[in-house]
């Protein structure tokens, strides 16, 4: 992925919508006392938006934005912009920027009034910013797979803070699994729950596939309930593939899997070829990982005229 400063200077990024008004990419500034940063009080999306043949359109906006709002009402963040005020700027960024394809980012949290660790006294700050980015592990991924180590960091309990909610703070979670397994030469981590079973990736969620049936860890196992999972699960019923959603999956069953592969809006769907260095199968992308792909990657660019209810067109 090019730098911001990279992107700026190909003209590709020039604008921030913030609280309410678009500005300059340069100026999208918030303070340094702000409570957000201190505390992590913060909560955000990532979707993507395809050039498709029915022009630029964004994937599944609505379930993102529901889940935006729903990941606030724990900290009891109220956003201060409809979803329809949300949806009309980012159209217009995305238009704003001439964007055709893009990765997009909502944020609100906890601005500049006080530092207690109550926000109480603090306004909600949001701003909405959006770029081009590639497959995010990289474009040889998506057909050749990674390597991936079991994170020693453990996925924290929802028993301990919301693991639905996408918050700003509970990321440094995944940065220490992802950053120990970048360290150690791999591409990804996987990280395991507090029981010791498989959660999910540090950005992604985890299928793995035996004798033709499709398992994926449920929300019990303290995952996000992740948007591109949703859509891979009835992409497979829809294919006639057995899907378990409420499934849990061992650390070793990891390595006797006929085919493992990430979901996610960053990651789309990349295939898994190798766990601390045990190869999965025969080391390729396997043959229901393929199919999965394609049926996505045909749905995103508007190959097929199914679930067009799932996007928002430019």
């Amino acid at each position: 992925m090019a730098s911001f400063d990279e992107m700026r200077e190909a003209g590709d990024i020039e604008t921030i919508w913030q609280d309410g008004e678009f500005v300059d990419w340069e100026d999208a500034t918030t303070h340094v006392l702000t409570h957000g940063l201190h505390y992590g009080t913060g909560v955000f999306e990532g979707a993507r938006a395809y050039d498709t043949e029915n022009g630029t359109a964004i994937f599944r906006w609505e379930d993102h934005l529901d889940r935006l709002y729903a990941s606030g009402e724990p900290y009891e963040m109220e956003i201060p912009y409809s979803k329809e005020e949300l949806t009309e700027a980012t159209l217009e960024l995305l238009r704003r920027q001439d964007l055709k394809s893009a990765y997009i980012r909502p944020i609100a949290f906890f601005g500049y009034n006080s530092l207690g660790i109550s926000p109480a006294d603090c306004p909600t700050d949001v701003a909405l910013a959006a770029w081009p980015w590639g497959a995010y592990l990289g474009e040889e991924a998506i057909e050749n797979g990674i390597d991936v180590m079991v994170s020693s960091w453990r996925k924290y309990a929802s028993s301990q803070v919301p693991t639905n909610a996408k918050t700003t703070g509970l990321y440094v979670n995944s940065l220490l699994a992802g950053e120990e397994a970048r360290r150690n030469g791999y591409q990804e981590a996987i990280v395991l729950n507090k029981e010791g079973q498989v959660a999910e990736g540090p950005g992604e969620n985890l299928f793995l596939v035996r004798d033709d049936e499709i398992f994926t860890p449920g929300l019990s196992q303290s995952i996000l309930d992740g948007i591109t999972r949703d859509t891979v699960i009835t992409l497979a019923r829809e294919k006639g593939y057995t899907v378990h959603d409420q499934a849990t999956i061992s650390r070793g069953e990891l390595h006797t899997a006929d085919e493992l592969f990430f979901t996610g809006s960053a990651a789309e769907v990349t295939p898994i070829r190798q766990v601390d260095n045990v190869q999965i199968a025969d080391g390729n992308r396997g043959p229901i990982t393929e199919d999965l792909q394609s049926a996505f990657f045909d749905l995103v660019e508007r190959k097929t005229d199914a679930h067009d209810d799932w996007f928002t067109y430019v």
